[in-house]
Parts: C-alpha cells; sequence; structure tokens
C-alpha cells in the first residue's frame, strides 16, 4: 500500500529531482520536446484500467448492472493505486444509456466501492466520447485548482438498456430543422452512406476490420491486456439451463480467431442491399467499465503514486451530423496544432473502431501511418461499450506505450450527432 500520510522521505528526494520544474513548463513551448519535459504541475496517470468488455446481450456481464460494473473498477483503482480513498475529490463517469444520466445510480457505485461521501461524482453524457470527456473535466479541474485528485471512468450496460428507447423522440421544432432532424438518423445507416460517398470499399473495410480481430488475438494471448483488465465476479444467468452462476470476467469475450477479409466477406450487408457495412466490421455492442486516477505530477510523488503517463491536451470539434464518422480527422488536427506536434511524432494511436469504414477515411485523410494504429486491436474486435471506449483506450494506449518504450500517443474518436475528440498521452 502506497504512503498516503505525508512526505515520505523518498517522495522528497523525488520531489527535490524536479523542483527546478515545480514553476511549470515554459510559455509557448511546444512540441515532442517540450512535451516529454516533467513538471511538478503536470496532470498525470498514477492508475488506469478497465473490466473485461464482454459481448451485449450474451457474454460475460449481460446480467450485471453499469453501475455494478463501475463499483468493481473502481474498487479495483483504490487496490491497485493504494490511494486513500479519502482523497478523491471529485468522479467523473461518462455513459450514453444509463436513465438520467446515471446520475443517482453512480454516486451510489462511488459509496458502495469505498468512497466517503465526500468525494462527489457526476456523470455525463458526449455520446461516444463520453469516457474522454470525463477524464478532460477531471484533468481541466486539477489544472483550474478546483480539485487536487480525480477519476475519469465510463460505465455502460448496453445489454440491459440498449434499444429503441434509448433513441429520444423530436419535438416538431427539431424535426423541422433539417440539420437538427439529421442528428436522429441512425449511425449504422449515415456511415452506410459516408462509405458510399467517400468511395470506401466494402473489400478495404473488411481487410482492416479482419486485421483487427487479428491484433486482438495476438495481443490476447500474449497477455497484452492483462494490465489493463481488472478481474471482476459477477452474476451469470446460462442461458441454456437458467441457473445462476458465479463467475469471474478476465478476458474480452467479443475477440474471435480466425476471421479473415475472406470470411467477412460472406456476412450480408446490415443497412442495405447493395452495402458495405455488416456486423463484422463494425464495433461490437458491449458492456464494460473503465476508471483512471489523475492528480498532479507534484500530487503523486507527495504521495509516492506510480506515474503511468500525463494528459497534456484534447480538442473536441463539430461536423455535419450525416458525416459523423469524420470526427478523429476533424479533432487531432486541432489537438495537434495545439500542443505544436507533428504527426510523425506520435507513436501510437488509438482511434475508435465505429465502424471500419469511418476509421479508414479518417486514416487515409490524416495521412496516418496504419502501421500505428490501435496496435492490440480494436471496438471491432473487442466492443464499444459507448460511455466506457474514451477512458479505456487511456489504459490500452498507456501500458502499450510503456511496453515498446515509446512516449507519445493519441486517442480518437468520432461521437454521434456530428462530432469528433482527440487527446494527447505521454508515457513514462
Amino acid at each position: 500500500m502506497a504512503n498516503q500520510t505525508g512526505k515520505t522521505s523518498q517522495a522528497q528526494e523525488r520531489l527535490s529531482q524536479v523542483s527546478s520544474h515545480l514553476s511549470g513548463p515554459s510559455s509557448g513551448k511546444k512540441g515532442r520536446p517540450a512535451l516529454l519535459e516533467k513538471h511538478g504541475d503536470d496532470v498525470v496517470v498514477t492508475c488506469a484500467l478497465r473490466t473485461a468488455i464482454t459481448k451485449g446481450g450474451k457474454g460475460g456481464f449481460k446480467d450485471t448492472a453499469s453501475a455494478d460494473l463501475l463499483v468493481g473498477a473502481l474498487k479495483a483503482l483504490i487496490s491497485r493505486s493504494g490511494i486513500d480513498p479519502s482523497l478523491v475529490e471529485d468522479i467523473a463517469v461518462g455513459t450514453v444509456l444509463a436513465p438520467g444520466g446515471g446520475a443517482t445510480e453512480f454516486r451510489a457505485a462511488a459509496l458502495a466501492a469505498g468512497f466517503p461521501v465526500t468525494a462527489s461524482v457526476k456523470g455525463l453524457n458526449r455520446q461516444c466520447s463520453s469516457g474522454l470527456q470525463a477524464c478532460v473535466d477531471i484533468a481541466n479541474a486539477i489544472k483550474s485548482g478546483m480539485i487536487e485528485i480525480g477519476i475519469g471512468a465510463g460505465a455502460e450496460s448496453m445489454s440491459t438498456q440498449y434499444g429503441p428507447q434509448a433513441v429520444t423522440e423530436f419535438s416538431e421544432l427539431l424535426e423541422s430543422h433539417k440539420e437538427a432532424a439529421n442528428c436522429k438518423v441512425p449511425m449504422g445507416v449515415l456511415s452506410e452512406a459516408m462509405a458510399k460517398q467517400k468511395g470506401i470499399p466494402r473489400k478495404d473495410q473488411d481487410a482492416f476490420a479482419a486485421s483487427s480481430f487479428q491484433k486482438a488475438v495476438a495481443a490476447q494471448k500474449a497477455g497484452l491486456f492483462d494490465e489493463e483488465i481488472a478481474p471482476l465476479e459477477v452474476k451469470y444467468t446460462d442461458p441454456k439451463t437458467d441457473e445462476e452462476k458465479t463467475i469471474t470476467v478476465s478476458r474480452d469475450d467479443g475477440v474471435r480467431e480466425g476471421i479473415t477479409a475472406e470470411s467477412l466477406a460472406k456476412i450480408r450487408p446490415a443497412f442495405s442491399k447493395d452495402g458495405s457495412i455488416h456486423a463484422g466490421n463494425a464495433s461490437q455492442i458491449s458492456d464494460g467499465a473503465a476508471a483512471v486516477l489523475l492528480m498532479k505530477r507534484s500530487t503523486a510523488l507527495r504521495l509516492n503514486q506510480p506515474i503511468l503517463g500525463k494528459f497534456v491536451q484534447a480538442s473536441v470539434v463539430g461536423v455535419p451530423p450525416l458525416m459523423m464518422g469524420v470526427g478523429p480527422a476533424a479533432a487531432i488536427p486541432v489537438v495537434l496544432q495545439k500542443t505544436g506536434l507533428d504527426k510523425k511524432d506520435v507513436d501510437i494511436w488509438e482511434i475508435n473502431e465505429a465502424f471500419a469504414s469511418q476509421c479508414l477515411y479518417c486514416i487515409k485523410e490524416l495521412g496516418i501511418d496504419e502501421k500505428k494504429i490501435n496496435p492490440k486491436g480494436g471496438a471491432i474486435a473487442f466492443g464499444h461499450p459507448l460511455g466506457v471506449t474514451g477512458a479505456r483506450q487511456v489504459s490500452t494506449l498507456l501500458y502499450e506505450l510503456r511496453r515498446r518504450g515509446e512516449r507519445v500517443g493519441v486517442t480518437s474518436m468520432c461521437i454521434g450527432t456530428g462530432m469528433g475528440m482527440a487527446a494527447v498521452w505521454v508515457a513514462e
């Protein structure tokens, strides 16, 4: 258990090593060299983890509420980090489907996980970027001095809360405005239209999707997800026998071996007879949770917290609702400009695979080396619990950067209704 009671001699020594930087980065300095510098007021990640991601309606978490998944992730975060729960001032939880934005049950989940009543909690919804937005909100609160220590998280049970009821009926006022009405067009439908408009052939989509599965299988076999996954014990009703069991879920159960571009080519299109998008080249409906512990570097050193990496900057932009898939191509250049980074400065890109078509378009539009994209696979292979992905990407990215001895990474995703978000992270 890390020492949480004051400055240990080790922490004092580490603090003195960076004392010349405690005033913060030099004004106006940007680019990779500046990002690699260490400063006392950096917002750092001292623990990042997730549950396994399981198949909606049939996987290991099919009978587990999103708040219960959150409890598991938060308990694991306390255990792994050794943080004194009373030091955590705010917890932001991204979610898309939870009724009431999860406000009530997520507050209850934090209490059940072991946080005292002094820890505040909020649920937030920015569609597919909700988990990232939660992390960014906490990072910005730390930067501003509003809080000292916080958690950005995500929780989603698509098994229990996904379906027609997740789409709100529009008023006449919204329906009468063309662009506003476009916000409720199903993402599969608009992604199919985008694939046709941007000329992304099915052959390329299937090849990209097959590669995602193959990378995920290789990563899973090599144990590359083990560091980031916190095993979770849950109740599970066997669909064949109706017997309720207690099981431990520790692996992403959507990852499948033997997937090839040729096998995917046999699947029928999902949204139009002559379409290119189907269940095999789109993200899986999934359940899961993730959590990221953030604080200033000076605080981490004082508390003897290990530093996994740091948050640098984020961007969020709007795009036409019918072209929501281009979101990363719009958001990534903005965050690169804000940090002075060039594309070649980035070692790993974690770009959410909502659909192979939109991910491929963004890769080509940005001119990114495809070998640097999602090296352990992505949402096509192991799923996209909507409010979780943005927080999940943090552990996936930082552990892989550290394993490779690389430093700079970017997480990004398209966002339903037409937006994109991106963030820059540095591993240590």
